[in-house]
């Protein structure tokens, strides 16, 4: 019996996921190093001042000064690029730069904004706070429902935004559906794809214009560095999101970026391993007593599991669970986990809990949260690299700590 054997061009945008986040978009220096060279610079000489002028007229390819671009920097926006199947990738300084940056660079006053109400809270804040103070009038709904899309679009629509799965309720809104909705009435979307991460959804095949990530989460996955990144069009790039971070400046530095290409090198490994686990712990959480409700893109019992499987290649590295007690409960749980840590943070090896009803959903307050589905019983919880049975005895003893009171 014979296979079919691949055949490898010097095109990366042809080699395997896998291959192109080792070697996509590595520029060496004239030095040959086997890793990427960290361009630690502010600035950058010309060979003239005729060379000078040309640069900034971009008659003269190469870099002009850091805010504007880093070649440290471009090796991360490319290697992210050919891994997301974008045209172009913009890295910014953090995930909420990516967010505001994608957002304000095209939306202008008079224009309208909208977008799923399950969402983090510092987005929440740029859509329901900071828009509306330029002029940019904002609509939240339940994004689960197509219908409420339609229902919220008015003659100045210029941008859907959403989250999915959202955090942290991991909520889902259907991509593809939304997209070409948007699409039939000139409105850009834009995704944020952090949760599933680029290995288990790929937003712009769905249909979405731009998505965003925040790196500081599984990008980098180790609690290093902040960064985002945004993809999207040459157009959407040209027309807005250039000029924008030249201007204003959320650029990503590039030690960050250094980092960032250093986390990307091992993200199939990491999510696909943390997603096994994180599997086996949402089962296993179910049938603890005390625990009221497991929420889990990977299971059956996720209200919307057909939507997961239909835009997901996997259920994730998330859990969201509820337990009995509200509050009180809750903080009797993290207090006595010994493994899992209590952060803000997620996406990283280390697994890390947190109750968003007091950090990160704190100031929607308490109405937006009971919309949501926020409870005072629930927990976010972020499933590292520790081993899958000492990860569920810590959460075994844990959750019989929260019911002892």
């Amino acid at each position: 019996m014979t296979t079919d054997k691949k055949t490898i061009s010097d095109d990366p945008a042809s080699w395997s996921p896998e291959t192109q986040l080792v070697h996509g978009g590595v520029l060496r220096s004239a030095f040959g190093e086997t890793s990427e060279a960290l361009f630690l610079t502010q600035g950058f000489v010309y060979k003239s001042a005729e060379q000078a002028e040309a640069r900034f007229k971009n008659e003269d390819p190469g870099f002009q000064y850091s805010r504007f671009g880093n070649p440290t920097v471009s090796m991360f926006e490319e290697r992210i690029r050919l891994l997301e199947g974008a045209e172009v990738a913009r890295a910014t300084a953090t995930g909420m730069a990516a967010v505001t940056a994608s957002l304000l660079s095209f939306l202008k006053a008079g224009d309208h904004i909208v977008a799923a109400r399950a969402m983090f809270g510092s987005c929440r804040y740029v859509v329901e706070t900071l828009c509306p103070r330029f002029g940019i009038a904002m609509t939240l709904i339940d994004g689960r429902d197509i219908g409420n899309w339609k229902a919220a679009l008015r003659p100045n629509t210029k941008a859907f935004f959403f989250e999915t799965p959202a955090n942290p309720t991991l909520d889902l809104v259907d991509i593809a559906a939304v997209s070409a909705l948007a699409k039939e009435h000139g409105v850009t979307t834009v995704v944020d794809n952090v949760f599933a991460t680029p290995m288990l959804q790929r937003p712009l095949a769905h249909g979405a214009d731009v998505v965003v990530y925040s790196a500081t989460k599984h990008v980098d996955g180790q609690g290093r560095c902040l960064g985002g990144a945004v993809l999207c069009t040459e157009k959407f790039l040209t027309d807005h999101l250039q000029d924008f971070i030249r201007q204003t400046g959320p650029s990503m530095s590039p030690f960050n970026a250094w980092v960032m290409l250093k986390g990307l090198e091992t993200l199939p490994i990491r999510v696909k391993a943390q997603s096994a686990t994180a599997a086996f712990l949402a089962d296993a959480l179910a049938d603890l007593k005390g625990v009221s409700r497991v929420i889990y893109c990977g299971r059956d019992d996720h209200p919307q599991a057909t939507l997961a499987r239909k835009q997901m290649t996997g259920g994730g590295q998330m859990i969201a669970f509820e337990v009995e007690g509200g509050k009180e409960a809750a903080f009797r749980l993290q207090n006595a986990l010994r493994i899992v840590k209590i952060s803000n943070n997620l996406g990283d090896t280390k697994s890390i809990i947190t109750h968003p009803p007091t950090t990160t959903h704190y100031r929607i307050g308490p109405e937006a949260r009971a919309e949501l589905g926020i409870t005072d019983g629930m927990l976010r919880l972020s499933v590292g690299l520790e081993d899958q049975n000492d990860l569920l005895a810590d959460l075994e003893a844990a959750v019989a700590a929260a019911r002892a009171g």
